[in-house]
């Protein structure tokens, strides 16, 4: 499937979580191809596609149905095993522990700290690889609320990062970049 990589990893930094991720990008091309007949031949596919998947998602966050409902097998006589995944995610990569490995807690617990618009355009430009026109389509939003919320992001996360590149011998500055 076209984008599943792009779109499971987006989604995944969207959620936060890998079951969450999975079922939003499912859900996202069940949408995809059942409004098919609604994609203009000749346009952005990609900003189409990511723009259901935000619509999604931010409908998902807001009905009280979705949200997730515990349950305690520990009273039951047999309790119900995990069956495992059949198969990894997004072609068999392990996006959850690939992204573990890669991006350390300091970075992750910056990027939670973003406002949610921040973090939403910051991951389409970066994981998402889209063009700031595309983002600009996928939120239905001017392109310089895109340009001023991507500078505001990456200024934010400049700022809370600083001490930790400095660390690690990254800035030789004694003061943040304005």
């Amino acid at each position: 499937m076209p984008l599943a990589e792009i779109l499971y990893a987006t989604a995944y930094r969207m959620t936060g979580n890998s079951a969450k991720a999975e079922d939003l990008v499912q859900e996202t091309f069940v949408r995809a191809w059942k409004n098919f007949d609604r994609f203009e031949a000749g346009t952005n596919f990609k900003a189409w596609i990511f723009k259901i998947m935000i619509f999604v998602n931010r409908n998902d966050r807001r009905n009280p149905r979705q949200r997730e409902v515990t349950v305690d097998f520990s009273g039951e006589e047999h309790p119900v095993e995990a069956a495992a995944p059949a198969e990894a995610p997004a072609a068999g990569v392990n996006w959850e522990g690939l992204y573990g490995e890669l991006v350390e807690d300091e970075f992750k617990r910056a990027l939670d700290r973003l406002d949610e618009d921040q973090r939403t355009v910051l991951m389409l430009v970066t994981l998402g690889e889209l063009s700031y026109q595309e983002v600009a389509e996928s939120l239905g939003v001017p392109i310089g609320t895109v340009m001023s919320r991507l500078f505001r992001a990456r200024k934010r996360l400049q700022e809370d990062l600083y001490d930790y590149a400095k660390e690690r011998g990254l800035v030789k500055n004694k003061e943040p970049l304005a």
